[in-house]
């Protein structure tokens, strides 16, 4: 069946929806549904999301959405497609800027605004060691003393990992369920759920109704899904890959297993030593080649797929350990 709304996980979907200035009352509402009440949002405004260093030298950032709120606090809103090495150091990373440049001339008290960071994330990070945590939507990090106590409460990451989103329609409790119901299921809606029939859904729906773009829009967002699909379709080989080779290497230890298992039972038979040896040489070596070779083709054809994709040298040989000569002569 045809889309008839945009996909909310490309670039261009998700600032249609929450990063323009007419959507603004979307990313209120959104933003409102994640604060506590004693902290909601009246307006916003939006900065420029490209933040530069202090020398030309220096490293910048650019965010999907960086605004300010009626008192001066920050928010950066980030979507992130497919999980990356060292995201969670790339956040406070782009933390620091909105918190530099609040620094002032002359005299000043250090009385900083608040600081969120929110990323909307389209996988797990997979490494929390409790099951509550695993199966969690939203992730709220704060700085902490030893005690458990909050330490400082003007620098907030939200992380809404939208794979645990697992509601159904009839269960959405909160504003909040409706946002990542919203998003989730966006670009398989063909008509609008009645529980979205208020001004702010309505608009955001109209926002992202894709027989209402004009062909400029039309072709930035192709574009931007063909990115996605791209990425997505990178990220899932390299993770069908990574568990394809874990069942081979788990069937290479059991047969090695097996084979030296029914070497001793044969030795303690009386079977010749000569047979033993060679049966397990023999075996071990071929299936040892064949799989290094099976593994090396594929971490070509992994490393080739990111070439086209524009990662840089360093990012391949992390994704497949191949090396730079390797990956050059590709």
């Amino acid at each position: 069946m045809k889309a008839k709304y945009l996909n909310p996980f490309t670039d261009f979907g998700f600032k249609k929806i929450f990063g323009e200035e007419a959507s603004k009352p979307q990313l209120i509402d959104f933003l409102n549904s994640l604060l506590p009440e004693r902290d909601q949002i009246v307006e916003l405004t939006f900065k420029n999301n490209e933040q530069l260093g202090f020398t030309p030298y220096d490293r910048k950032a650019i965010y999907d959405i960086y605004c300010e709120n009626q008192n001066g606090e920050k928010f950066i809103v980030e979507l992130q497609k497919a999980k990356q090495n060292y995201f969670r150091e790339r956040t406070i990373y782009y933390s620091t800027f909105p918190i530099r440049e609040q620094a002032e001339k002359g005299i000043w008290n250090y009385n900083l605004k608040a600081v969120y960071c929110i990323g909307v994330l389209d996988f797990t990070f997979d490494d929390y060691e409790s099951e509550p945590e695993k199966s969690e939507v939203v992730h709220t990090i704060n700085l902490k003393n030893q005690h458990g106590k909050v330490f400082y409460d003007k620098l907030t990451y939200i992380y809404l990992e939208m794979p645990n989103f697992k509601k159904e329609e009839h269960e959405l409790a909160t504003r909040l369920d409706k946002w990542l119901y919203f998003i989730k299921n966006l670009e398989d809606f063909q008509n609008i759920p009645e529980l979205f029939k208020d001004e702010v859904f309505t608009h955001a729906f109209q926002v992202a109704e894709l027989a209402k773009m004009d062909r400029e829009d039309w072709e930035r967002y192709e574009y931007s899904l063909k990115v996605f699909r791209d990425n997505k379709a990178t990220y899932d080989y390299a993770v069908e890959t990574a568990h394809e080779e874990g069942l081979l290497k788990g069937m290479q230890e059991g047969l090695k297993e097996g084979i030296q298992k029914g070497i001793q039972e044969g030795m303690e038979k009386g079977i010749q030593e000569g047979m033993e040896k060679g049966i397990q040489e023999g075996m071990e070596k071929g299936i040892q080649e064949g799989i290094l070779e099976g593994k090396k083709e594929e971490q070509r054809h992994i490393a080739r797929q990111a070439k086209i994709m524009g990662l840089g040298i360093e990012n391949i040989k992390m994704l497949t350990g191949l090396s730079e000569e390797e990956i050059n002569n590709l």
